[in-house]
């Protein structure tokens, strides 16, 4: 995850969707499978059944999938995703509360307070970056909330213990390339966080 507090990366071609036509192991495939299109044009679905020796035995599930032109993305659509990839590694970098380099600073600053609650929702976690305790990380900052909503629809989640805290949306989220994003909201009378579903929201606290 792009946000973790742990290294991670995408490989060659994984923000332009890049796909080898659904093969498991493409290692001796060749250009035609591996193929790395840098402008979306064509992202590599739908180019044939992948090789037998590691993908004989679903060719049955692949073949129809293959088939279906409603699942290659467009141009627009990777150029689209790429943005967004853009926009996690901004986040990422947005705030060195998102990577603060220790064991001890983790534990000491990073907390689920929603988790094991009333207030949670299933499919819902809120993780909260808290600047106030110990060190001080951000100076412009007093810490960060993110919500990561992977339900199938918008969560409206109580944050208890915020009411009246200065929360707004990352400016990288709020200006960036995903308009779903951009209508998170967050309430600080009824301290409330608006998050659409599918869905992970940065808010900045200040």
């Amino acid at each position: 995850m792009a946000l973790s507090q742990t290294p991670s990366f995408w490989h060659a071609g994984a923000d332009l969707l890049r796909s080898k036509s659904l093969d498991r192991n493409s290692y001796d495939s060749g250009d035609w499978f591996n193929t790395l299109g840098w402008t979306g044009a064509d992202n590599g679905f739908g180019h044939g059944l992948p090789p037998e020796a590691d993908n004989g035995a679903k060719w049955s599930y692949i073949k129809p999938l293959l088939a279906n032109p409603a699942l290659k993305p467009t141009a627009a659509q990777a150029r689209g995703a790429s943005a967004q990839a853009q926009d996690l590694l901004g986040l990422r970098f947005s705030s060195p509360l998102f990577r603060l380099g220790s064991a001890d600073a983790i534990n000491a600053k990073v907390t689920f307070p929603v988790s094991g609650t009333v207030q949670a929702h299933q499919g819902v976690i809120v993780m909260r970056v808290d600047d106030t305790v110990g060190a001080d990380v951000d100076p412009l900052l007093k810490g960060l909330v993110v919500v990561f909503n992977g339900s199938a629809a918008t969560v409206d989640q109580k944050l208890a213990g915020m009411s009246g805290a200065d929360l707004a949306l990352s400016p990288v989220q709020s200006t960036g390339a995903d308009p779903v994003v951009r209508t998170s909201r967050w309430d600080g009378a009824t301290s409330t966080l608006s998050v659409p579903a599918r869905t992970v929201a940065v808010f900045v606290q200040h």
